[in-house]
């Protein structure tokens, strides 16, 4: 591609970009793809010959943008904001066509002093201590994220501890200690998991009810472990946690920190920017006990992805744990010490000039442009909590200083919150105006609404307030029909039951009176059949002794007749012989 064909061409993709930033509203937030579809788009097999431009312009619709969570969409609402700009993207492009390899000051001494500059601008914008300046003791670096950030942070701590011996010996994976919170970012045990030190290095402190870290806690911990041999390494502190923005006591950890030697580490990749705006700055009180701190202006400060901002109070401590110099690349800037080679302060050899992009945005925007972006999320978001806080049918579930907003919906004490819960974060970003995403808080499910697309106005915020009551409405109802449909079956199931042991039990009834019927009849039968098949033998001696006790019985009573007669005549004769007169007799 000649100079002019890339006039010609960057003139048509500054025009798609800026097209698209026009009517990226008018998309769904999240990608509407299944796994598989964007490949399935591609050819098998790769191009032999090239095509014109206009093909690969024309791609960019029917391949990728179908396949495109749009970020920048002012309905974005999930994760953490990942801001760009037009001043950011231009910088990207001079950066890209400069296409200087800036690992060493000689390779391009712009490329160095710009980002030291940069870097000295922002640590006096956001209120850092003096000795994360250039012209102190440490001094910033641009990183490529803060996960990054937190490995050369705790490669720098392990150093320091170690005086040294890592280097030369590595680490001692049964002896060093790193703390953090449950709230403390993924990246940061992942960091120990890559030092070498493994997960059972990672102490998880108790945090208060706003989720920030317990100084009481980590200061017993502290004192168990060095009482049990162990070596403390580092501790992270966290300025915005990922799930809800809770602050760490940056004022009540230092002191901590400082009194078992142990490194702190302050990770405020998301929030940290915001202390640009002074009446914030006071949240992250106590950052001059920091040893490193990093946050990113890729997320927030209207910088495109990769720029992450990284300080140490002592860059002896990191250059000591990365510096690396094969004679390829000595150089006599390099051994005068006169220069900083930016490739000691961090993990790969090669760098691009990312520090261009800043420059352009700090310019394009000036301070106070800065800080009306920052103010302006701030506001909505708080604006947000106002609406749910006053809302029945919400719960603002933590506090809320920046721009994030943790809500749980209520639901009828017959759904499972949960699952309600997530089906309307469904519900919600498959209808492609807004994308939210989840944490858990108390172990329930909740939703994050984090305004901060640089695009996001007041009205889009009253939008997803809208939407969430009117989701949060139709499946309410719709949980209350499901619940009565349901409450219905099974009264209709219990009745039913009923019914059928009433069946039963007269069934069980008629049957046994059957069962005595017929018992009764078998008995009366077998006692004939008995009686029916008797011998004969035994049959006479029976008939014999029947007669002889109808005799027996029989003789008294003709005893008796007998006896009456022989009485009645007796007095018939003596009355007899009354009757004759004497004078007859002479």
């Amino acid at each position: 591609m000649t100079p002019e064909q890339f006039r010609q061409h960057g003139h048509e993709v500054v025009d798609w970009i800026a097209d698209y930033w026009s009517r990226v509203g008018d998309l769904p937030v999240r990608s509407q793809v299944s796994p598989g579809d964007v490949r399935a788009t591609l050819p098998a097999q790769a191009p032999e010959q090239g095509e014109p431009f206009s093909a690969v312009l024309a791609d960019l619709d029917r391949v990728v943008l179908p396949g495109t969570t749009h970020w920048q969409h002012p309905g974005f609402f999930g994760y953490f904001p990942a801001n760009t700009s037009g001043p950011s993207v231009l910088g990207d492009l001079v950066s890209a066509g400069l296409g200087v390899q800036g690992m060493s000051w000689v390779t391009s001494p712009a490329a160095t002093e710009v980002e030291q500059h940069v870097m000295d601008w922002f640590a006096e914008l956001l209120g850092l201590p003096s000795s994360f300046r250039s012209t102190s003791t440490g001094g910033g670096v641009v990183q490529d994220s803060s996960s990054g950030a937190n490995l050369v942070a705790l490669l720098a701590a392990l150093h320091r501890t170690s005086t040294g011996a890592t280097v030369r010996h590595g680490v001692d994976p049964d002896r060093a200690t790193v703390y953090v919170s449950a709230e403390t970012h993924s990246s940061m045990e992942k960091a120990v998991r890559i030092a070498g030190l493994g997960s059972d290095a990672v102490r998880i402190v108790e945090v208060d009810a706003d989720l920030a870290m317990r100084p009481a806690a980590l200061a017993a911990r502290l004192e168990r472990d060095v009482a049990r041999g162990y070596t403390p390494v580092l501790v992270c502190a966290t300025v915005g946690t990922t799930s809800t923005t809770a602050i760490d006591p940056l004022a009540e950890l230092g002191p901590i920190c400082q009194k078992y030697g142990v490194w702190l580490h302050v990770d405020a990749a998301y929030a940290g920017v915001s202390a640009i705006v002074p009446e914030l700055r006071e949240l992250q009180a106590g950052v001059e006990w920091a040893d490193s701190y990093t946050t990113d202006a890729h997320k927030w400060l209207l910088t495109g992805f990769d720029a992450t901002l990284f300080w140490v109070a002592d860059r002896a401590a990191l250059t000591g744990a990365l510096a690396i110099l094969p004679e390829y690349l000595r150089n006599a800037a390099t051994d005068a010490g006169s220069v900083v080679d930016l490739r000691d302060w961090q993990i790969p050899l090669g760098r691009r000039f990312r520090a261009l992009k800043l420059w352009f945005v700090l310019r394009w925007y000036g301070a106070e442009g800065l800080r009306a972006h920052i103010r302006s999320h701030v506001a909505m978001a708080q604006q947000l909590a106002g609406w749910a806080g006053a809302d029945e049918r919400f719960d603002v579930v933590a506090p809320h200083p920046f721009s994030l907003v943790c809500l749980r919906p209520r639901w009828s004490a017959e759904v499972d919150a949960d699952v309600a819960t997530m089906t309307l974060l469904e519900r919600l970003n498959d209808g492609g105006e807004v994308f939210l995403t989840h944490t858990t808080v108390g172990g329930r499910a909740v939703l994050r609404v984090a305004v901060g697309a640089p695009a996001t106005t007041p009205a889009h915020v009253e939008r997803v307030w809208a939407l969430l009551r009117e989701n949060h409405d139709f499946l309410a109802t719709d949980f209350a029909a499901a619940a009565a449909e349901r409450e219905a079956q099974r009264a209709a199931e219990r009745a039913a039951a009923e019914q059928a042991a009433v069946e039963r039990a007269a069934a069980e009834q008629a049957a046994a009176e059957q069962a005595a019927v017929e018992r009764a009849t078998a008995e009366q039968a077998a006692a004939e059949q008995a009686a029916a098949e008797q011998p004969a033998a035994e049959q006479a001696p029976a008939e014999q002794a029947a007669a002889d006790r109808a005799a027996a019985e029989q003789a008294p009573a003709e005893q008796a007749a007998a006896d009456r007669a022989a009485a009645e005549q007796t007095a018939a004769e003596d009355a007899g012989e009354e009757s004759v007169s004497p004078s007859t007799t002479g």
